[in-house]
């Protein structure tokens, strides 16, 4: 066996970008970008008013009165300069005309007629946006490698891209191995048990930003199991959950070797998870995961999900750890790392965790009631109050409820 930040290296020091495409930029959200975008314009283009107001040169006002000599909406450009002692009514957006270097908004004035009269402080420059506030053309403001949030897309379509190259989207061909295998819809029937790891994994495979590709079920011949793996090579990594351990009936592994494959590893020292390989076949990465549903699906998290975003061009590839306070005493007498599924909160600037129960690794309840692994040393005891490692599940962590 092999530890689990061994086995993690050995991965993505095979892992390799995929290739990019082109899309638009309101499809390019939560991709990642592989070139610099440089700003072609300075942004504002021109300094421009934050508010509805009035626009003035501040040092020719005279005993806190301005004549106003015109009006200036958004779209609008003044080129006749406004003469000290003057102003002109201005909308939100609207260039600031030539002879003004203020703005006052409208509810700091009392109009009189023709005039107006300022009320309070007013200092020179307010509410003005200066030109190349936000960015200064030649400025590098998306770097190669950055993620395309909202805020992204937002300055890419002000800096004028319509589309642009994002690395592409990663294709997950998805496997579930076994007779005793049914799809769900299916009646259920003793001895039989519901594929619900294809459908688990294709929506971490969807969560992390790839495209899963459903291969369905391989009965228990060596002969179907190559003929499924052959199968998902059209994809660009190939998922297997089940078949893996060293069972009569368990030829994942055979199968691999038989159509070529190499494989790196196949015992990982973790609970959940130790029977797990990785191997590959035809220049294709081959992720062999348990068959029960929680030791999957944590697999999953560890190994696949930072392997796939390492693809798709993220730099950044492991969810976040943080040291949390055990609600109560916790041990690990086994011999191998255990990852326990945990309910993460915060109090007080702390994070607290507790477990989510009974660990069995067929419980998928256990992660449904969770939001977070606990890191449990082998043949290690912890009182209440200790502090641990725990890797963050959830990404509505802390968000708030409805209130009522």
């Amino acid at each position: 066996m092999i530890g689990i930040e061994e086995a993690q290296r050995i991965i993505l020091d095979q892992a390799t970008s995929l290739e990019t495409e082109k899309v638009t930029v309101f499809h390019a959200l939560n991709r990642v970008t592989p070139q610099d975008h440089v700003a072609p314009w300075d942004i504002p283009a021109a300094d421009n008013s934050a508010m509805d107001g009035f626009a003035f040169l501040f040092a020719g006002v005279k005993e806190n009165r301005l004549r106003v000599c015109g009006f200036l909406p958004a779209g609008e450009v003044r080129s006749e300069p406004v003469p000290p002692g003057e102003a002109v009514r201005i909308m939100t957006g609207a260039p600031v005309p030539p002879g003004c270097d203020t703005v006052v908004p409208i509810e700091d004035v009392e109009e009189d007629g023709a005039w107006i009269v300022l009320r309070g402080k007013v200092k020179a420059g307010d509410h003005v946006r200066q030109r190349g506030e936000d960015i200064t053309r030649g400025d590098v403001v998306i770097p190669a490698g950055s993620l395309l949030r909202p805020q992204e897309i937002g300055m890419l379509s002000a800096m004028g891209s319509t589309s642009l190259a994002v690395h592409r989207r990663a294709r997950v061909a998805i496997l579930a191995t076994g007779d005793e295998l049914l799809e769900p819809g299916s009646t259920p029937e003793p001895g039989k048990l519901i594929n619900s790891n294809s459908y688990s994994l294709a929506a971490q495979v969807l969560d992390a930003g790839g495209e899963p590709v459903l291969l369905g079920i391989a009965r228990d011949t060596l002969e179907a199991t190559c003929d499924k793996i052959r199968a998902g090579l059209n994809a660009d990594f190939v998922v297997i959950t089940g078949g893996v351990s060293v069972g009569d009936r368990d030829f994942v592994k055979a199968a691999i070797e038989e159509l070529g494959g190499s494989v790196s590893f196949w015992k990982v020292n973790m609970k959940p998870g130790k029977p797990l390989a990785f191997a590959m076949l035809q220049g294709k990465p081959i992720f062999a995961l348990p068959g029960n549903p929680v030791a999957a699906m944590v697999s999953f998290e560890l190994f696949v999900r930072p392997t796939l975003l390492k693809a798709m061009g993220h730099t950044r590839v492991f969810r976040p750890v943080v040291r949390a306070e055990l609600q109560q005493s916790a041990a690990n007498k086994g011999n191998r790392p255990h990852l326990v599924r945990g309910i993460v909160s915060q109090h007080e600037g702390r994070y607290l965790v507790s477990t989510t129960g009974n660990q069995s690794s067929g419980r998928l309840s256990s992660l449904i009631l969770g939001n977070g692994l606990m890191k449990l040393a082998p043949e290690s005891s912890y009182a209440a109050g200790e502090l641990i490692d725990v890797i963050l599940l959830d990404r509505n962590f802390e968000m708030t409820s409805l209130q009522n």
